[in-house]
């Protein structure tokens, strides 16, 4: 048994062919294991790229040939060293209800579909599961495929294109992984490998213990119990991390509440957790920022004062915006603008500050229109077509007091199905300078985005990222009331969180077996 390495080989070893990483339950780690794999193959002069076949997740990228993927897998396309494209994840399920989804099939949305219908179109999503994984396995030495959930849930055996499905049909090795500090991880190990099949089992070259706090030694009479009861190695233990900087694949984080570090003056942001929220990872820069005191604000949970409220962006707006009414939002954005605060609305929030919401096709739930808040003055209509575009520009910050903001650069992107038209858009938000993502936008001339209030206390905008430009991060901060606000470069932060996340996995993998399985 090999649990950990005491020292990062001096010459890595380099990984070539396929490994797929799957997990014994949801958010066990393997988003971050594959990227800090594809780091670590990337070190090694490796073309390596990472694959999920499918995703269910309301975090999605741009990408450069103009599609739409997960976003956990534009971070590991990162940590590969490559231009996130559509291959990497080409099947990508948005849930816009509990019983529904958008397909998105090559980053282009196709149709809704309820759970049982996508069972039936399962056939048709491995096509292109499976077309896709050809073009990678041709172009790149190394793919690291990240399964979705777990290979155990019976209930979803029937033509799996997500987890053993999909590597009974490649014949690739599989891993799995295991989160250690929820508890239970042996008895996850031994149940998930009872649920497989006999030809399953045999695939499944080894286990990776993630998360563990304490001391290692405590843990060596459970891994050698694992291993004599399955007759497969501990590939490694992987220590808990804090304080990573990595975009998440869907889910909130854990602790609805960041505090800014003591001392000077700090900002209070709240953002409403919307049950149908997108693209949270808007705020992660944020949440890493030192003057920024943080807090999502969840279901029953009081609005609080702040200085800035953002709406974020929403994958069933209509639906979103009656939860805002229900828990007494409307009111408490009113009081907030009353008393002098700052309103930020992002791609749906943008949307719900509006005076109306068409959704005649039914795009994202019943036809119908819903009115909106009504504080800047457009209307949005729902299409059937979806803006997918990579965007650069500047801010167009009006104090609302003659002041301005104005200038500092924007990086982001914009994912939405909304036609917004209205008065309040001649005096935009953002400065598009340039377009990639959709071909006859590229190299498009300068136009406008979003809004805002003539009293400058409300800013809408269809563009994701807002915050990730450090530039634009404090330029935004000085405009919602932080005098001082610091320059905090968060896309340096999560490529300092990817090296450190290589260096570990390097430490803790016996990466000779791990890489040996490849083959």
């Amino acid at each position: 048994m090999s649990a950990s390495k005491s020292a990062v080989p001096a010459v890595p070893v380099v990984p070539q062919g396929t490994l797929m990483i799957q997990g014994t339950t949801s958010d066990a780690g393997k988003s971050t294991l594959v990227a800090g794999l594809c780091r670590l193959a990337r070190r090694a002069g490796v073309r390596v790229a990472p694959f999920k076949p499918q995703n269910m997740a309301l975090n999605s990228a741009v990408t450069a040939d103009g599609g739409e993927i997960g976003r956990a897998q534009a971070l590991q396309a990162v940590a590969a060293g490559i231009a996130p494209h559509t291959d990497l994840n080409p099947v990508l399920l948005k849930p816009n209800s509990d019983l529904g989804s958008q397909v998105i099939i090559h980053g282009k949305a196709r149709m809704n579909l309820n759970a049982r219908a996508y069972q039936d179109y399962k056939p048709l999503a491995r096509v292109a599961v499976l077309e896709s994984y050809g073009r990678l396995r041709a172009g790149y030495d190394a793919v690291f495929v990240e399964g979705a959930g777990s290979p155990a849930e019976i209930n979803l055996r029937a033509n799996d294109i997500a987890n053993m499905g999909f590597a009974e049909a490649v014949d690739c090795p599989v891993v799995l992984v295991a989160d250690i500090d929820r508890g239970g991880v042996f008895a996850h190990l031994i149940g998930t490998l009872a649920c497989l099949s006999e030809s399953e089992r045999a695939r499944v070259k080894g286990f990776i213990i993630n998360r563990f706090r304490g001391d290692p030694g405590l843990l060596k009479p459970g891994l050698d119990w694992l291993e004599a009861q399955t007759g497969k190695p501990v590939l490694g233990v992987v220590p808990y991390l804090h304080g990573l900087t990595l975009d998440a694949e869907d889910m909130l984080p854990g602790a609805a509440h960041t505090h800014a570090q003591a001392g000077g003056q700090t900002l209070r942001v709240v953002v409403p957790a919307l049950p149908h929220i997108s693209n949270h990872t808007d705020f992660d820069a944020l949440r890493a920022h030192p003057q920024v005191e943080f807090s999502y604000v969840r279901t029953n949970e009081a609005p609080p004062s702040a200085d800035l409220v953002i709406l974020p962006g929403s994958k069933n707006v209509r639906d979103d915006l009656a939860w805002l009414r229900a828990q007494g939002w409307e009111r408490a954005l009113a009081r907030h603008l009353r008393y002098g605060g700052r309103v930020i609305g992002i791609c749906g929030g943008m949307q719900m500050l509006g005076r109306a919401i068409a959704d005649p096709h039914g795009v994202e739930g019943e036809p119908g229109a819903t009115a909106g808040f009504g504080w800047l003055d457009y209307e949005t209509e729902l299409t059937r077509e979806k803006a997918l575009r990579n965007v650069t520009g500047r801010l167009a910050l009006d104090s609302g007091d003659g002041g301005t903001e104005a200038g500092a650069p924007v990086r982001g992107y914009e994912i939405h199905m909304g036609v917004t038209r209205g008065a309040a858009l001649a005096r935009p938000a953002v400065r598009i300078e340039s377009v990639e993502g959709e071909a006859e936008q590229a190299q498009a001339e300068a136009r406008m985005d979003g809004a805002q209030s003539a009293d400058g206390q409300i800013l809408a905008t269809y563009v994701h990222g807002l915050f990730d430009t450090p530039q634009a991060c404090a330029a935004l901060l000085r405009w919602a009331g932080l005098d001082a606000a610091q320059s905090v470069d968060y896309p340096a932060l999560r490529e300092a969180s990817l090296e450190r996340l290589a260096d570990t996995l390097a430490a803790s993998l016996d990466l000779d077996r791990l890489y040996g399985a490849m083959r």
